[in-house]
Formats: C-alpha cells, structure tokens, sequence
C-alpha cells in the first residue's frame, strides 16, 4: 500500500466517524442548520423584506416565506448579477453558475464561499466513505477522470460564471492533481465530440481507476474507447474499479456499461446540483443515497401529489414518510429561500434518512390521470431488461391522446444497442410492471380507457443527433425521461429507425 493510500485511508475512517455525529443526531442538526441561515441572513434584502428577525420557529418561516422557483425569486437574482450586496446572503456570491432555464433563457445561481465548500467537502466526503466501507483504496494511485463543461469562466460585474462543472474543477486538491485527466487544454475544448475524442487521446494508454460523469456521456466515451481500442474498457484499464455518477438514473445504463466494460465495477451515486449538494450513497449494497444534514442547507418537503394545490403543505425531516413522493424545497448557504429545485425525491430509510431521486415534478405523463413518475419507467425499464437480455443507450415516454386509430397509450421511444430475444416479451413486462405500479395506469388500462404501451424504435446515436441538434450534447445536459406533451417525441420523430 502507498504512502497515499495509507494517509487516505486514515482521513476516510476520521470524516467517517466525524460525520457519524450528524447522522446519528439529524433533527437537531437540522434545527442548528436552520437557525444559523436565519441567524446569518437577518440583515440582507431578503431577511428584511421577510422580516427573518422574528422567525424562531418552522411554522413562522412558512408564513413568512413562500415557496418560490427560480421564476419567482429572479428579482433578488437579477440584483446580484448587476453588482447588489448582502441582496439575499451578506457580501456577494464566489461565482454564478450558469444554467439554461427553459423560461427565463440563462439562469444565475449564486455560489458563496459557503456553498462552494460544502459541494467540495460532500464530493470528498462521498469518496471517502467508500474507501472507509469497503477498504479499498488502492485506485488513489491511479488516473481519475470526471467528465465534466469547461473549466474557463466568465465574469459578470466582478463576479465569476460558469457551469457548476467547470466551477468544480478549480477545486480539485492539490494531492489529485497528479492524478487527474484529462489535461486543463482538453478539458477547456467546448465541442463536446471533439473533447470526447480528445480525452480518449489521452487516457487510452493510462492507468485508469476512477471514472466519473452522467452516464450518457460517459457511455459515449467508452463507445470511443471500444472503437479506437478494439478492446473492452476494462480490458483497456485493468484497474478501474470504481464509476462516480448523478444526474440520472444508472439503471438502464447498467446492462449497457457491463458490457462495454466486460465486468461489473462498484459505483457510487452523487445527487448533486447547481443549488447545492443533497445526497451520496453511502453503501455499496443499498442504492439509496444518504441525506447531507450538515451542508448549510435546510429541507423542507411537500407530497408531489398536493404541491399544485393552494399553500400545500410544508412539513420538516421529523414529519416524512416512506415512500412517499416529495417535492424537495431547499433554503441554503447561497441564500436560496424556500427554493423549489424540481426534483421529487422518496425516502426509502429513515435511520438513516436515505432518498432516491424519483423524477422531476413538471416531468411527468398525467394525460388521463395517471401521474406517471419517471422513477416507475426506470423500474419497468429495468425489469424489461433484465428478463430479455435488451441493451438500452436511451429513451424517453410521452402520451400519445390521438392516434390514427385504436385507443390512446404511452409511447416509449427507445435506441436499443441490443434489441431484447423476444419484443413481444419486453412490451408485456415494461406494461405490467407499469400497471404493478400504478394503480391509475392499471385502471386506465383495465377500464380500455389506454391500451398497451407501444415502442417507437430510435436509430442508433438518435438521441446523440438529436442533442446535438439543439446544442446540447454533452456537460451536465440530459434527455428528458418522460413529458406531458408530445414536443419531445415529434422532434425524435425525425430520428426514427
């Protein structure tokens, strides 16, 4: 074992045992995280106008402080941008990273120097309870890489932007940055297929160990590998042994990257994002993803199936359920306030509280009621899969309400890398474990108000093209799972097999 691995496994079993003291005290520490946001933020514009100085309690911060998306708080944000002070945080943010919003164009989401340090601490930290977990800690000698937008940033009145990615770059500590790939000039190309090509240049011959990004993308850099090698990766890296991924669901991917890799290797789920870092997974037998209770952010929680009432519910970690879809609301560090972030999450521990990701709240299928999450096409994708021996690069679901003839139904539009040993197999087990699932599906389909789920084949590389097409290929964008409308599938139309 190197002096490196040695030191590294010391720190992981130091943060371990260090965190181990949130944990095991969540409620508290929750209650010390969000009296020190209100503490903090009493005298900035937002304190002010939301009178923080008389907020003790949950029950007075929800009177006093709406639910808000970036839409509504884009006022405070736009103050900021042109250059305000202590507008919703005391002084100025670090850094804007930058976003595409799809109503407002860009959107600017501040980053403190708080903030910034807890999104690198969680990072490391998620790293390291791995190594304390399982012991191994030999992949610290070698070659790491995290896929990732370009490290060069912008400035906006005294204030740097860029993608959280390439935010994220200027943090790597000094004893990785021996051991990180791709070069700064690679990782600076903007061109996402010419970067991609690039950084196959540069790691095919390397001891690589860690690889990390949104599995789509990092699929598109083995495909590179397998092509210019002629080998598996894993063939090609003998010692990798661990992939570090969020933004998606792994699941689908899984079957595909065991087969480019050749074998399975551990794997680590990160849900981070621009508002903050929420979860990591914490145990490699168990795909849940431990909730970060001590970052600088505060949590509250509203049933998904109640959030577009009038004043919905607003409960505290104390009062969650398991099971239950939740929209994730987040005040923060970055002075982010009763945030709604978009992402509904299921806690599926409570001792500790671990969630999964269960989709987006405005991406759902509810054309006849039937509140179709992206979490349920994921497990009937999954299952689908597993039972027909299917390879899937990727695909989206939307309702189709007017067909030519026969009953409406959901159109799942797929780019099979490997189509299933029997079709008629996969569509019956994607649709009854969609019915297993949902009880309003079951009943439309019972009732004959929908029929059968029908597949929509996508050449390969469709949804690359179609990315592409739009200007999103690569970084941290991603496919939409699953939409309400049929915007998605008629330009996917053009990309059929």
């Amino acid at each position: 074992m190197s002096l490196k691995a040695f030191a590294a496994k010391i720190f992981a079993r130091r943060i371990t045992k260090k965190n181990s003291k949130w944990i095991n005290n969540p409620i508290e520490t929750q209650k010390g995280v969000f009296n020190e946001l209100i503490k903090k933020a009493k005298n900035t514009e937002f304190g002010q106008d939301h009178n923080f100085k008389t907020i003790i309690s949950h029950d007075d911060f929800v009177k006093q402080v709406p639910i808000r998306d970036y839409e509504a708080l884009k006022g405070y944000i736009e103050k900021i941008v042109e250059g305000g002070e202590n507008v919703v945080w005391p002084g100025r943010p670090l850094y804007f990273a930058k976003t595409s919003g799809t109503t407002s164009g860009a959107k600017y989401i501040p980053i403190t120097k708080e903030s910034i340090k807890n999104q690198v601490e969680a990072s490391r930290d998620a790293i390291l309870n791995y190594i304390d977990e399982t012991g191994n800690v030999d992949f610290v000698d070698g070659k790491m890489i995290f896929l990732q937008g370009s490290p060069i940033l912008e400035e906006k009145n005294g204030v740097k932007l860029g993608r959280l990615s390439g935010i994220s770059a200027h943090y790597v500590p000094g004893y990785l940055q021996k051991n990180r790939l791709p070069s700064w000039q690679t990782n600076c190309i903007e061109d996402w297929e010419t970067k991609v090509n690039a950084i196959v240049e540069e790691t095919e011959n390397e001891n690589m160990t860690v690889i990390a990004g949104i599995p789509s993308w990092v699929q598109m850099y083995f495909e590179r590998l397998q092509s210019k090698s002629g080998k598996k990766v894993g063939e090609l890296f003998q010692n990798f042994n661990l992939f570090i991924y969020g933004g998606v669901n792994y699941e689908p991917y899984r079957a595909k990257f065991e087969n480019l890799i050749g074998r399975k290797v551990d794997s680590i789920e990160l849900f981070p994002a621009s508002e903050g870092f929420f979860a990591y997974q914490n145990a490699q037998n168990d795909k849940g993803m431990l909730l970060l209770l001590n970052s600088g952010i505060f949590y509250e929680f509203v049933r998904a199936d109640e959030f577009f009432v009038e004043n919905p519910k607003r409960i505290t970690l104390k009062d969650v359920e398991l099971h239950t879809n939740y929209v994730m609301i987040i005040s923060t560090d970055a002075g982010l306030w009763a945030y709604n972030l978009g992402d509904t999450v299921q806690f599926i521990s409570l001792r500790p509280y671990k969630v999964i990701v269960s989709g987006r709240i405005k991406h759902f299928i509810s054309a006849f009621g039937e509140h179709v999450i992206a979490k349920e096409v994921e497990e009937a994708m999954k299952k689908a899969i597993e039972a027909t021996g299917a390879r899937v690069n990727e695909f989206t679901v939307a309702p189709q309400t007017s067909p030519k003839e026969g009953l409406p139904y959901h159109e799942w539009m797929i780019e099979f890398e490997k189509e299933p040993h029997d079709e008629a197999k996969f569509v019956s087990i994607l649709d009854d474990t969609m019915q297993s699932q949902n009880s309003y599906y079951f009943d439309l389909i019972d009732g004959a108000i929908l029929q059968t789920l029908k597949i929509t084949k996508i050449k390969q590389n469709g949804f690359q093209d179609y990315m592409k097409s739009i200007g999103k290929l690569g970084g941290q964008n991603k496919v939409q799972r699953l939409a309400n409308d049929r915007k998605l599938a008629e330009a996917l139309n053009a990309y059929q097999a």
